[in-house]
């Protein structure tokens, strides 16, 4: 450049590049295993070229053909207080029902796409790599929470340092607890919390809300894909356990669960492995096998054919199959 010449003037920045906005491009294997999605993260400096603010929280958000209930889900997240210390991700399982038609009805919002259905495991280890705050909160995308709820989960961690996650009480439509907590080894059966004044211990929160320390998936990597649909909760709080780490509902805090009221048989089947896995994991192979086994004849006598066929293939929910 020639001595005196004017210098260009950059561009003012856009809005979302104030913001800081991420855009995450996914690739996936054409094979379903190993799964392997090479995510590329540009972020935009803001203005003052100052990295912007990292979240508290993390509401990481996993869907697949539910457009209305997500819809509801992200609606209640985005009336949260303390809003703005809240990053939303929302991963999309490969949906069909025009769920990514939400992306512009919520700019705050972050959207992962995959192109088909592999299951809740991978779509939260995916969803957890493309995140950054200190605290990850996993919800579903049948779950609302209540305004308060995240700052008071999050408040409850910060006071609490042996406390490796908790959860809010679930309720349904009326107000009243919703099943909400399973056992070791995992059966599929839960049962409403009894709330008190105070946070309650818990061994086995159901994961369709459950907030996270960071660090914890720092330091097993990633959850365990053996697991597809069903079965990464109980894994996850089985090790939080077995760290020494306490798992603690706060009452105070809700969030609204919808449920199914019915399943495909891929995913009665995925629920059966998922069972079946953990034991194997935890109990050893021989105790996996009769799991396995106790799964098989249970198909069969109930007549469940088509779960029989998924069971016997050891087929779940990883995109090898469509529901």
């Amino acid at each position: 450049m020639h001595l005196g010449a004017t210098k260009p003037r950059m561009a003012r920045p856009t809005h979302a590049a104030i913001h800081a906005r991420i855009f995450i491009c996914v690739h996936l294997c054409p094979s379903v295993a190993p799964f392997s999605p090479h995510v590329k993260l540009l972020e935009v400096a803001e203005p003052s070229g100052q990295a912007p603010k990292p979240p508290k929280v993390s509401a990481l958000v996993v869907s697949y053909n539910r457009k209305a209930l997500l819809r509801r889900a992200l609606e209640a997240l985005e009336r949260s207080e303390a809003r703005d210390t809240i990053e939303i991700v929302v991963v999309d399982n490969g949906s069909t029902d025009g769920s990514q038609q939400l992306e512009s009805d919520f700019p705050r919002a972050r959207f992962i796409r995959i192109p088909r259905n592999f299951g809740l495991t991978k779509a939260l280890n995916l969803g957890v790599r493309g995140s950054e705050a200190e605290y990850v909160f996993f919800l579903h995308e049948d779950t609302e929470v209540f305004p308060d709820t995240t700052r008071l989960l999050a408040a409850l961690l910060d006071s609490q340092p042996d406390a490796g996650a908790v959860c809010p009480l679930l309720v349904d439509d009326a107000d009243r607890p919703a099943p909400q907590l399973g056992k070791f080894p995992p059966d599929d059966t839960w049962r409403p919390a009894e709330p008190g004044p105070d946070p309650l211990p818990v061994d086995y929160p159901r994961g369709a809300a459950l907030m996270i320390r960071r660090h914890f998936f720092t330091a097993i990597r990633q959850i365990d894909e053996r697991y597809g649909q069903f079965g990464s909760d109980a894994d996850l709080c089985f090790q939080l356990r077995r760290a020494g780490k306490k798992i603690l509902l706060l009452p105070q805090a809700r969030a609204r669960h919808q449920g199914r009221a019915a399943e495909s048989a891929l995913r009665i089947a995925d629920r059966k492995q998922g069972a079946t896995a953990w034991t194997g994991k935890y109990g050893g192979f021989w105790s996996g096998l009769r799991a396995q086994i106790a799964a098989v004849f249970g198909a069969l006598g109930s007549l469940q054919l088509t779960v029989l066929k998924y069971l016997l293939a050891g087929q779940k929910v990883d995109g090898s199959q469509q529901e």
